[in-house]
């Protein structure tokens, strides 16, 4: 009988799938992830990968801050310019795609730790570069590193997560982001008119280093060891998530019905099968939900990363201002970002992911259009139009992060992020461009008023969004 049962676990296994007696017990422990409020063991999580988060943005705006020095240094023109920014985003594309899979094959926590040793050990030596051949390479091989991070960092938040309150949980763990470039904006206005370029690369190089060495210390994500079929693995883990606290979502007593119901649920979908690939993402269940969010990542990123990245050299060069008060100005859009981020994790479970999205594009849309017809004259309009937009948007670009883990199962739910968020690097490399062409042939409303109908396609895609929130990810994603 013992090796009747060693036979069917093997077989299943081969299939990808979980034997009956295992998707019962893969079904509890789910249930018992579930059944864990928030507590210093998810904290701990959260602040460890939120630090290797806040050097992915500070990675992801250095350079928009070491350009208005570069650009007299090197003499670069506005398409060169265009270029240094989006070089940084190929090599995301690819990181996002690679490191997707690897997180999938080989666990959440080794490829962040990769990810994060990659683009700070790169950006160390973009301190060391001296052209812009040179430093065009560097921040494409960076990139890699940057681009792989947060989509496997997000998968990983999301996973230890449990349906009440994920949204505010997963959004005050995403809201490191915009602080990292915050932090970005406000070093690189200090540091790079006292001490030179090179040492905004230093500043986000070695730290990032310790912080990788942290992250192999994390525990695996329990759902990815589940869908795995390593159910000891994962009941060790959930033994220690359930030691942090003695509170439950559920007493075992006045809802021993409502447990049993949540288990057989659970275990019809636990025995379902486990390993998942990029191809099942146009399969009729998640097509639909792969196109529009790749819709929603490519056209607010396009808009966010298109403003951000291109705002200090935009005060340097259209309006003429000195390089301290020019960077000085562009911090705002991000002092503005970081403060409408947190308004998004107190509201988000109130508001829910598709009307907050809907909101965030018509709004943002409206300030750029706005600006576009007052024709951009001053800076100052810039500086309260553009930074407002920006700020909006960044709420948006913040919530997909939420979102796309929650609309895919466990067994492709890197993948699938990763290729999703393959598609912001696309439309983050592309925006920089696109602006330096326009700027020099149209001029700077024009600049604005292409960002204002990106918001428009935006705002289709997310009237077809699906509403996730208070969901928990099991039922959300078959």
């Amino acid at each position: 009988m013992t090796t009747l049962a060693a036979h069917t676990r093997a077989q299943a296994a081969r299939q990808g799938l979980l034997t009956s007696d295992d998707a019962h017990r893969a079904a509890g422990l789910l249930f018992r992830i579930e059944n864990v409020p928030f507590s210093r063991w998810h904290t701990k999580a959260r602040i460890i990968m939120g630090s290797a988060t806040l050097f992915d943005a500070f990675h992801a705006l250095s350079l928009a801050f070491v350009l208005p020095v570069l650009v007299g240094l090197w003499q670069l023109s506005a398409a060169q310019i265009g270029l240094l920014i989006a070089s940084g985003y190929l090599g995301q594309v690819i990181g996002a795609l690679f490191f997707g899979w690897m997180a999938e094959r080989y666990g959440r926590v080794p490829s962040a730790s990769v990810t994060v040793g990659l683009m700070s050990v790169l950006s160390i030596v973009c301190a060391l570069t001296g052209s812009f051949h040179m430093l065009f390479l560097c921040r494409f091989l960076q990139g890699i590193g940057v681009g792989g991070e947060v989509p496997v960092a997000a998968t990983y938040i999301n996973e230890l997560s449990q349906a009440h309150g994920r949204g505010k949980f997963f959004v005050l763990y995403e809201l490191i982001f915009p602080l990292g470039l915050l932090a970005a904006a406000q070093v690189g206005a200090f540091l790079v008119p006292r001490f030179g370029w090179e040492y905004m690369f230093l500043v986000g190089g070695i730290p990032g280093i310790l912080v990788a060495l942290l992250i192999t210390r994390l525990p695996e994500s329990p759902r990815w060891l589940i869908a795995r079929g390593r159910l000891d693995d994962a009941e060790k883990l959930i033994r220690t998530l359930e030691a942090s606290t003695p509170k439950r979502n559920l007493d075992a007593q006045t809802d021993k019905q409502a447990i049993e119901q949540r288990i057989n649920a659970l275990a019809a979908g636990a025995g379902k099968r486990q390993r998942g690939s990029w191809k099942e993402l146009f399969s009729p269940v998640y097509r639909g939900r792969t196109i529009i969010v790749w819709l929603l990542w490519a056209s607010s990123y396009f808009v966010a990363n298109g403003i951000n990245n291109w705002l200090p050299s935009l005060y340097k060069t259209v309006y003429h201002l000195p390089l301290q008060e020019s960077l000085r100005m562009a911090s705002v859009s991000n002092v503005l970002s970081a403060c409408a981020v947190l308004g998004c994790a107190l509201l988000i479970d109130r508001v829910g992911r598709r009307r907050w999205a809907i909101a965030s594009f018509i709004l943002s849309g409206a300030l750029l259009a706005l600006l576009g017809v007052l024709k951009a004259e001053s800076a100052w309009s810039v500086m309260f139009l553009a930074s407002s937009a920006y700020a909006v948007m960044g709420t948006t670009t913040v919530l997909l992060y939420l979102y796309t883990p929650e609309i895919y199962p466990t067994r492709m739910r890197a993948i699938g992020t990763g290729l999703a968020t393959s598609w912001l690097r696309a439309a983050s490399a592309a925006a920089p461009a696109m602006v330096g062409v326009v700027l020099a042939g149209h001029g700077i409303a024009t600049v604005f008023l292409m960002f204002a109908g990106v918001t428009v396609l935006g705002l289709l895609a997310a009237w077809r969004m699906i509403e996730t929130t208070n969901r928990s990810l099991e039922e959300i994603s078959p």
